[in-house]
């Protein structure tokens, strides 16, 4: 469960690092994500002013790595592992299908907030190959056919 968002909590991250050095900018940007879900303005201003760093210099590193989000991610997180035996399985196809049946592009959320795209090089699934993860839950083996049904199940 995610704690609320609020400027102590951030300050408890920081206070975690305390010798304040720049290579500390991304173990202090995964805490937050952890915490938040996303990286919010926020606490982009936060981190800039513990660590004496400009805005423009966090926010070039959270958009850098791909692993860092900006916006608040959907209730339900679907995975689209796109590994090499996902790829040469179909997965492609599948991310295709996801994209039009949720009206988003990969690294977006729906507008309901319901859903968020993501793709994934490798979820280490090879053997059952396609492979997508929603909510941490494995559906492997797919066809574009079956997406239908398993986004029933998070409605």
């Amino acid at each position: 469960m995610k704690l609320k968002e609020t400027p102590q909590n951030i300050e408890e991250i920081l206070g975690n690092y305390p010798q304040k050095l720049r290579s500390d900018l991304i173990p202090i940007l995964q805490d937050v994500q952890e915490l938040q879900g996303y990286i919010s303005q926020d606490a982009i201003k936060q981190i800039s002013g513990y660590l004496d760093l400009p805005t423009s210099k966090i926010f070039g590193v959270a958009t850098f790595y791909n692993q860092f989000r900006l916006n608040p991610p959907g209730r339900h997180l679907v995975q689209v592992c796109r590994g090499t035996a996902c790829h040469v399985k179909g997965s492609a196809k599948l991310l295709e299908s996801l994209e039009r049946e949720l009206g988003i592009k990969a690294a977006q959320t729906t507008k309901d907030r319901r859903y968020t795209i993501e793709v994934v090089a490798c979820m280490g699934a090879c053997s059952i190959a396609p492979v997508i993860c929603v909510d941490g839950n494995y559906h492997g083996r797919l066809d574009v056919k079956d997406l239908p049904a398993i986004l029933e199940q998070y409605e």
